[in-house]
């Protein structure tokens, strides 16, 4: 974000002006977008919904004071983004809009009163008249629509848009609250309406088993819900303890019931599972009431909810109240603040994470915290414990992040016991190496200077070496690898092409039997022959990830030579002291340093890191090791024409492309004579922008970079 960009961000709606409401407007709308895509395409929020609420209530505060900002393509105007193409479109006979919602008692009160002035407008309802509202949970899951013909379910879809879903019918049949036939008299056409969800328990045993098989693990139940309906494989949703609630409908030929309230007995007379805590409530105070009650259970349902809904329960008055843009003006979503708790910070410990880096970890009481007990929770790094001032004994505030993540975010000043002590970051791994602790310039990281010889890295690098973008052992998971390091049959990654040697051991021990010992050395021996850029990426190297590790391989070609060159590299570095260093170009460093740091997406600084990884003994003998028990296939040198369009152009990609996979995309720049990286630099030549971009179509435009549209794209890429 730009230096001006920053300062309109921290202005009020009211102190902007039309120029500085535009450019705010154009920000929000496009980082809305993101996270729309994140949260509804790719199941995989960065943020939580009370910090996405925040955004929508600012650019409708906008849109409140410019109303001519608004147009068909703000987010104040749609649903969700379109659809992804890996299922088929459903278009919705009847749109499956939104929710409005409202945050405090004063913007309830807001919808009160808006309620009885539209209804006294457009009907003759008398001033003190009741106005009943059909009220019940905000269930936090995956909305879906449901369409039965003559009492037959014959397709299920999500929301998508709002105005088209995705054909989800195949995996809807594997859950076990949707009937495939309704009973008794029902319409001839219905769209059934309701949300697929998760219970806690059965979300946190599938994640166990995720773990243990070496499978992603899912954030949250809403993410694990909305990931297993969207299996392209039917059978993997079958095995995915899914449930559903239903609560509306679309089209309905005919309709027989008028409120609400009937139609719920009817959902539940046709075999549907409907909500029993809903319920009818007549005055406002009855309104409220039932919120304190849905806020003081949250933490005992064995789902999550995030909410309350309210509609008004005359389908009559629903109907001469109509829509405003993507939400009816008779219901709300009444959302409950982030759940917060009290509880005593018992100890700060560190763990060990997979590169080294040490993570201050809160050892806390165990306290309820929205239905989950938390125990542990993340302070981040060295300078949040500063900035926070927690000490062990203090009285805590913990909250999840998102309704997940646990975090501290303070403690109670008042109840601070005497003589408490600042908290002092180690110096030295916890680890029994008790290895010195380096801190990364111009970062907040300390990292144990163990590498791989240290016990804790270990675990988390051997973790990573058999994740699926490395070398994707199937059956060894992370749970195995823990079990097996501690009993002594890991302890370096060699070790993982050894255990054919143990099959007897690993026979005896509890859950494993010939099958299963026999389908894990099958799958290991598989990964004996592997690419050269797989390799990198596995040995777990500080700052070297998928995409750079492709960069890398691409450089030096094979292993061998690449190895060689690292060690150089390293040694190069380590005779030169830092003074010097800072005065001389890289190349007078040394040629081999030169050419690491002349390398796209590496720079000084992962040079640095890289050549501390190499100049350590123990890494180069660890990696060695392992390179007797495999074959690392060479690259295969990309031959580029002297007039290839794009020759030694560096080229992103970002947002969503219509036209092709971003797969393809990069292959084919590649072909033109491109390098493709995943982030926007000075170095950075093209910039193709899909749909739904963010941030590097940002960061390009004030770079002064290129950009072009998909359709631009096209042509160049012929």
């Amino acid at each position: 974000m730009s230096r001006a960009a920053k300062v309109v961000a921290a202005l009020s709606v009211d102190e902007m002006t039309e120029r500085q409401g535009r450019a705010e407007h154009k920000r929000l709308s496009e980082e809305i977008a993101h996270h729309d895509k994140l949260y509804h395409e790719q199941d995989s929020p960065e943020i939580s919904d009370a910090d996405y609420d925040k955004l929508r209530q600012r650019l409708k505060a906008i849109e409140a004071r410019f109303p001519q900002l608004v147009d068909m393509l703000s987010p104040t105007q749609r649903v969700a983004p379109t659809p992804t193409t890996a299922f088929a479109k459903v278009r919705h006979a009847r749109p499956m809009l939104s929710l409005d919602n409202a945050f405090s008692d004063e913007e309830l009160q807001g919808f009160f009163d808006r309620l009885r002035r539209g209804l006294e407008r457009e009907t003759d309802l008398k001033p003190d008249a009741e106005i009943a509202l059909a009220c019940e949970p905000k269930i936090d899951g995956l909305s879906i629509s449901l369409r039965y013909e003559d009492g037959v379910f014959v397709v299920g879809a999500t929301r998508g848009d709002g105005t088209t879903g995705e054909d989800v019918t195949a995996n809807l049949r594997t859950v076990k609250d949707i009937p495939h036939k309704l009973k008794g008299k029902v319409p001839k056409t219905i769209d059934v309406r309701g949300e697929i969800y998760m219970e806690r328990k059965a979300f946190q045993q599938m994640n166990e088993r995720q773990e243990g098989a070496g499978e992603k693990t899912f954030a949250n139940p809403r993410n694990a819900a909305a990931g297993s309906l969207r299996q392209l494989d039917p059978d993997i949703t079958a095995t995915r303890p899914l449930r559903f609630f239903a609560y509306a409908w679309g089209e309905a030929e005919p309709r027989s019931w008028k409120t609400h309230s009937e139609y719920l007995k009817l959902l539940k007379e046709w075999g549907f599972k409907v909500n029993p805590l809903s319920r009818l409530c007549r005055t406002p105070a009855e309104v409220r009431e039932f919120y304190r009650k849905m806020s003081v259970e949250r933490p005992s349902l064995p789902y999550d909810i995030d909410g309350v809904v309210y509609k008004v329960d005359r389908i009559d008055w629903q109907e001469r109240l109509g829509f405003v843009s993507r939400a009816p003006r008779w219901a709300i979503a009444h959302k409950f603040p982030a759940e917060q708790a009290r509880t005593r910070l018992r100890d700060i410990l560190i763990s060990v994470g997979r590169t080294g880096a040490l993570t201050p970890v809160a050892d806390l009481e165990p306290v309820n915290v929205g239905g989950v007990m938390v125990g542990r929770a993340t302070l981040h790094n060295a300078d949040e414990i500063e900035r926070l001032d927690v000490r062990k004994g203090d009285m805590v505030i913990v909250q999840r992040a998102g309704d997940v993540i646990p975090q501290v975010l303070g403690y109670v000043p008042e109840e601070r016991p005497k003589r408490t002590h600042k908290f002092q970051f180690p110096t030295h791994c916890p680890c029994p190496l008790k290895t010195k602790v380096q801190s990364e310039e111009g970062g907040v990281v300390r990292r144990c200077t163990g590498g791989l010889e240290c016990p804790f890295q270990q675990v988390e690098r051997m973790r990573h070496f058999v994740s699926r973008n490395c070398f994707d052992i199937e059956g060894l998971g992370g749970t195995h690898i823990e079990n097996f390091w501690r009993d002594g049959l890991l302890k370096v990654p060699g070790d993982i092409f050894r255990l054919r040697q143990r099959e007897d051991e690993i026979k005896k021990r509890e859950g494993w039997g010939d099958l299963s010992v026999r389908n894990l050395i099958a799958a290991i021996e598989a990964r004996r022959t592997i690419s050269l850029d797989r390799f990198i990426n596995a040995i777990g190297i500080p700052l070297i990830g998928e995409a750079t590790a492709k960069i890398l391989a691409q450089e030096y070609g094979d292993a061998d030579g690449w190895l060689a060159e690292m060690l150089q590299a390293a040694r190069e570095r380590k005779k030169t002291p830092d003074a010097v260093k800072k005065e001389k170009a890289a190349a007078e460093v040394g040629p081999s340093y030169g050419r690491l740091c002349n390398v796209e997406q590496i720079g000084v600084t992962t040079a640095d890191a890289m050549c501390a990884f190499f100049g350590e003994g123990h890494t180069v003998a660890i990696i060695r090791d392992l390179l007797k028990e495999l074959t690392v296939q060479p690259v295969e040198r990309r031959v580029v024409a002297a007039d290839a369009k794009l020759k030694d152009k560096i080229v992103v990609f970002t947002g969503e492309l219509s036209a092709m996979t971003r797969d393809a995309a990069k292959a084919r720049a590649e072909e033109l004579g491109a390098k493709v990286t995943d982030s926007v630099s000075k170095k950075t030549s093209l910039v193709v922008v899909g749909e739904n971009a963010g941030s590097k179509a940002r960061k390009a435009a004030e770079l002064g970079i290129e950009t072009m549209t998909e359709a631009e794209w096209l042509k160049l890429a012929g």
